[in-house]
């Protein structure tokens, strides 16, 4: 199932993700952002449960910002989560 998600202040400005039904992470891409930083981030997620990508990376701030590339793509799994049922 694939989510698209429009990030909220951060320099990335879009989320796509892609969960299997139970729950495993299969793919995340960010549009915008640092990167080779953001394609670390996506090459560690596939595999991993999206409850634990949320806990891990949630809550992230960038300098005096108060999210994060991070807690985005935790943002874009949660709706992907309620989407998914």
């Amino acid at each position: 199932m694939a989510y698209i998600y429009k990030n909220k202040g951060t320099c990335s400005v879009q989320t796509e993700v892609e969960l299997n039904p139970d729950h495993t992470i299969k793919s995340v891409k960010v549009l915008g952002g640092c990167d080779g930083n953001l394609k670390g981030i996506a090459s560690l997620l596939p595999g991993m449960k999206a409850e634990d990508a949320i806990t891990r990376m949630e809550g992230i701030r960038c300098g005096r910002k108060a999210t994060s590339c991070p807690d985005q793509i935790s943002q874009a799994l949660k709706g992907a989560l309620a989407e998914l049922g």
